[in-house]
């Protein structure tokens, strides 16, 4: 008969195995970089594999030949405040006189703009209420300065530039409070600039609403979220864009109900996101995952070593071929119908990869493969329906911008600043996705919310 063990044996054994388990995700842990997660490359581990070096190509710095030169933009004459006329007077063959005005045979002048920034000072008017006495009965009547005027002590384009110096530069309060009087020769208080963000923001209500009901709308959208603070305390600033509008929230927290939040309870269109657990409630079939994080992913797969590398490499092979054919297809080199004839393939041999891995000793790559087997369809949707893209570069590019104004001023104390974050972002993203001028329209939307007017449309025409 076989020995048995004791009890204290199996308890032993039990925990070694813990022991063990713990000590590989420790391992796997001091494995992440920037190559197989989401660390940034400067945040980067000592032990970290080194960045990628080109080979020196031999060729100088600088522009290529046959490389499309970026030509300067002569500035239309409305943009232009000084003229110079720079005429010969004397022929340089023969010397003699030449005419001051010019001839019909005359070439036109050639041309040379310089951008030049005068002194600037912002433009202080002061509004003085008078008082005169009666010659008759000495009384002494005063003129009230309008409630109108005496509202406000930041004019509308100044409050413009301060939105957007907050909003875009992602300058400090204090620092608006500086560039002010530093730059414009108008010195002002910091509770001024608060004032004003709120005022901002409250012009941008109507906008930010547009904006929101134009995401939820469309038929493809880019998802993506990240960390935030409210006095402290933690939030998400999430963002949905398209090619035309980008629309951002704060909120609570990092779920089901901050993506309703987002999106609306009811959410139409291809969503594109990464593979976080919240969108697992998405259909599928209405969902692409992104394979930039897709890479990375296959890239820890091989990192681990051992029976995970197989699997990481054909992963990464898959990969690449993906981003191959798809570039060449965005490129206009070939027609969809030929980028859906070379991915498919790609498609059986990364399903066939998945199914062996699910069946592998290591637990982190079983999950990770039954995992992307439970969404396999949302791999694949930028195949057939145009307008989907297999990465979620264009929210996270968006929501750079959010995340670089967390770090310099770690969130927000209140919620009304955050309403004001939200906003901002909202409609400086979705102004430059148009190629709209950003001070004018917050300019604009100051003088309307001033006079009780509605505020200038943020979504062009379709």
């Amino acid at each position: 008969m076989g020995r048995r063990d004791c009890p204290g044996c199996r308890e032993l054994r039990k925990y070694i195995a813990l022991l063990e388990a713990r000590i590989r995700e420790l391992e796997a842990r001091l494995g992440l970089n920037a190559s197989n997660s989401s660390i940034p490359p400067s945040a980067n581990p000592p032990q970290a594999p080194k960045p990628v070096v080109k080979e020196p190509t031999g060729r100088k710095p600088g522009g290529q030949p046959g490389h499309q030169p970026f030509q300067r933009v002569r500035l239309p004459p409305e943009q232009i405040q000084h003229t110079i006329p720079l005429i010969p007077n004397r022929c340089e063959r023969c010397q003699a006189a030449l005419p001051v005005q010019p001839g019909p045979n005359d070439p036109e002048p050639s041309w040379h703009q310089i951008a030049e920034l005068p002194r600037i000072a912002a433009v202080i008017t002061e509004y003085q209420g008078h008082a005169r006495t009666c010659s008759c009965c000495g009384h002494v009547t005063r003129e009230e300065i309008p409630e109108t005027l005496r509202a406000h002590v930041i004019g509308e384009r100044l409050g413009a530039a301060m939105s957007y110096l907050a909003a875009s530069p992602h300058v400090s309060k204090r620092g608006v409070e500086e560039v002010v009087e530093t730059v414009f020769a108008a010195p002002l208080s910091l509770g001024t600039v608060v004032n004003l963000e709120q005022e901002m923001s409250q012009a941008l209500v109507t906008p930010h609403a547009q904006a929101q009901q134009d995401v939820q709308q469309a038929p493809v959208k880019n998802v993506d979220e990240t960390s935030w603070k409210q006095a402290g305390q933690k939030r998400w600033l999430w963002t949905a864009a398209t090619t035309r509008v980008a629309y951002f929230i704060i909120y609570a927290g990092r779920n089901a109900s901050g993506l309703a939040a987002l999106l609306g309870e009811k959410i139409t269109g291809v969503v594109c996101s990464d593979r976080f657990g919240v969108y697992g409630c998405l259909a599928a079939a209405f969902r692409q995952v992104c394979w930039a994080h897709l890479k990375r992913d296959f890239q820890k797969v091989l990192d681990r070593g051992g029976p995970n590398q197989d699997l990481g490499e054909a992963g990464l092979a898959i990969v690449s071929l993906v981003f191959h054919w798809w570039h060449a297809y965005r490129g206009g080199t070939i027609s969809r119908k030929t980028l859906q004839r070379e991915v498919e393939p790609l498609r059986e041999n990364l399903q066939w990869c998945l199914e062996e891995g699910r069946a592998c000793a290591d637990a982190q790559t079983a999950a990770f493969c039954q995992n992307l087997l439970d969404i396999e369809p949302a791999l694949w949707t930028f195949l057939y329906k145009r307008g989907v893209e297999p990465t979620n570069n264009h929210a996270e590019r968006m929501l750079r911008s959010g995340v670089l104004w967390r770090k310099i001023s770690f969130g927000c104390h209140s919620a009304a600043g955050c309403r004001f974050v939200e906003r901002i972002l909202t409609v400086t993203q979705t102004l430059r996705l148009q190629k709209r001028p950003v001070l004018d329209y917050l300019h604009q939307a100051l003088v309307a919310h001033r006079a009780n007017l509605p505020a200038p449309d943020l979504l062009p025409v379709r």
